[in-house]
């Protein structure tokens, strides 16, 4: 979901000299362009290649049917039933022509085990009656063939496993757990900013259902390519990251839009980056949001991920849910919008090490937001006094000018029109 951007309120602004005041010597690293692990939708960014034991998947069957397209799945879904009727209508051809049905020089008064069936055609036709229980009433079985009765009880017992297997894959398609998952959404933005004297990974999560999801969950790893002490290159290396509400288990009550809180501590993989380390970095931030279907009961799993150049430094989301009349609005055209605030662009670890920092960038944030106040009150009231003079120029033009008339007498007359 990619929200419309509002007007940044201007008290908002924020100053380009407010960086840390401890110089820092810049880290330049060749950032190297790599895929990413987790796809903005959701799906996973993995490729499964030289697989030689494929004759695992036909073990297990339905999950195969489940997981593969709707083209295929309905290709396959058809031809079950079209050669199923087929066979069935073979055996039924061969029943009759071995009791000599087809045969067109037959006795008037022997029986056929199947009427009517006098060709493959129309074989054919009892085949799909028989399957579907249509039953047109041009045909039907008799009691000389007790193989035609054995064929018939053969013919019902699998036709039902098909109908349950194929429409059980079916209605698994259909309510899979990720359809639910598309009414769960991510801001398309991560930031870092300082709340309460902490610098702080945030994202928001929202659900556009009214009906929710239960015992939510929300995990975050950070992957990146890392190198032991021993040499071995692990490439895709899996880092727990903590929430705020990590001692009850990361369980949120998701009815509203909820901003994820990860504060970089000493055991944040975040902790060593500042934000020049950050973009120069790989890493990727991976998000999984879990719980389970209110209306259903299904679980469902919700993934996103946040690359650097999707993790804004120095923002904060704006909110987003306001009260009217008594109830709670939320207002989605402004879920992803963030606005600048007062930052250090140094690590946590410095920060840590020097709190004087995070005081030091809170007051020169001060002093600049009230300069920019001074400077729009300044401009405000230049404006206002020059309305005021042109107003005044204005009616001073419209005045009415004093017109002179001369009486007979030769006297002046002073009257006004």
């Amino acid at each position: 979901m990619l929200p419309r951007k509002s007007i940044i309120p201007e008290e908002f602004a924020f100053s380009p000299a407010l960086v840390s005041p401890i110089p820092r010597k810049p880290v330049f690293r060749d950032r190297v362009n790599k895929a990413r692990f987790i796809a903005k939708s959701g799906a996973c960014n993995l490729s499964h290649k030289n697989i030689r034991e494929q004759g695992r998947f036909l073990q297990d069957v339905v999950t195969t049917l489940v997981d593969l397209k709707w083209r295929f799945t309905l290709v396959i879904f058809s031809m079950t039933f079209l050669c199923s009727w087929l066979l069935f209508a073979m055996f039924w051809w061969l029943v009759a022509f071995a009791h000599g049905d087809l045969d067109p020089n037959r006795k008037p008064g022997v029986e056929q085990c199947v009427t009517n069936v006098n060709s493959f055609t129309s074989a054919f036709l009892f085949s799909i009656e028989v399957q579907v229980t249509i039953g047109f009433g041009g045909r039907m079985i008799t009691e000389q063939c007790p193989t035609a009765i054995t064929l018939l009880i053969l013919q019902n017992i699998i036709g039902l496993i098909i109908n349950a297997v194929m429409l059980g894959c079916i209605f698994m398609k259909t309510a899979q757990s990720h359809r639910r998952a598309e009414t769960l959404i991510f801001s398309r933005q991560a930031v870092i900013a300082v709340r309460n004297n902490r610098l702080c990974f945030m994202i928001r999560v929202g659900d556009l259902r009214k009906s929710m999801i239960i015992n939510a969950v929300v995990c975050l790893q950070v992957v990146r390519k890392t190198t032991t002490p021993e040499g071995e290159v692990i490439p895709i290396h899996q880092i727990d990251v903590q929430t705020e509400s990590a001692v009850a288990g990361n369980s949120i009550f998701l009815l509203a839009p909820l901003i994820i809180c990860h504060v970089i501590d000493k055991d944040s993989p975040l902790y060593d980056l500042s934000e020049m380390e950050l973009q120069c970095s790989d890493l990727e931030v991976i998000v999984i949001l879990e719980g389970v279907v209110e209306t259903t009961g299904i679980s469902t799993q919700a993934r996103t991920s946040y690359v650097t150049e999707e993790i804004q430094w120095g923002h904060r989301f704006v909110p987003i849910v306001t009260e009217e009349e008594g109830v709670y609005s939320v207002d989605y055209s402004k879920f992803g919008n963030t606005v600048k605030v007062a930052t250090p662009r140094c690590s946590a670890r410095e920060l840590d090490e020097k709190p004087s920092i995070l005081i030091q960038t809170l007051q020169k944030s001060e002093l600049s937001h009230q300069n920019s106040l001074r400077k729009r009150n300044s401009m405000r009231r230049n404006n206002s006094m020059r309305k005021s003079n042109s107003m005044r120029r204005n009616n001073s033009a419209l005045a009415v000018p004093k017109v002179q008339f001369l009486t007979p007498e030769g006297g002046p007359n002073l009257a006004v029109t």
